[in-house]
């Protein structure tokens, strides 16, 4: 059997505010889109920044995210990559690369409890378990 992995890991801003939707079944469907930036030197030797915008989508989120999901803040978000086919209103058959997300945790307080995440394709609220080491001499 082969093996594979399909993984992505992302910290930004969000774009826009969260939209949710129902499906015919009754669940929810959130989604909303993060940036990422990513630094380098040109060829002149100044440095130039390139955004990357990534479309998120997360099922049956909790109120607390549907609620907290806003324009500019920052979140990590982790989950898997999908790629999805659809056709438009005019009939043309469109592609689209997603992220479907399996955690997500806010990066910057907003007046409560800033350590909350959820994982939502399993339904389950957990807090992040972060573990700091003083004697860790490594730069970053």
């Amino acid at each position: 059997m082969a093996f594979s992995l399909n993984r992505i890991m992302l910290i930004g801003n969000l774009g826009r505010d969260a939209e949710t939707r129902f499906t015919t079944s009754n669940v929810s469907v959130t989604s909303f889109s993060i940036a990422t930036t990513f630094g380098y030197k040109g060829k002149d030797g100044n440095w130039q920044n390139e955004t990357t915008w990534h479309n998120i989508v997360a099922f049956n989120l909790s109120d607390y995210f549907k609620d907290n999901l806003k324009k500019g803040r920052k979140f990590y978000v982790e989950g898997r990559l999908t790629k999805r086919e659809y056709t438009d209103k005019e009939g043309i058959k469109r592609y689209s690369t997603d992220i479907v997300s399996e955690k997500i945790i806010p990066l910057e307080s907003n007046g409560s409890d800033s350590s909350y995440s959820e994982e939502p394709a399993a339904g389950n609220v957990s807090e992040p378990n972060i573990q700091t080491d003083e004697n860790d001499d490594l730069p970053f």
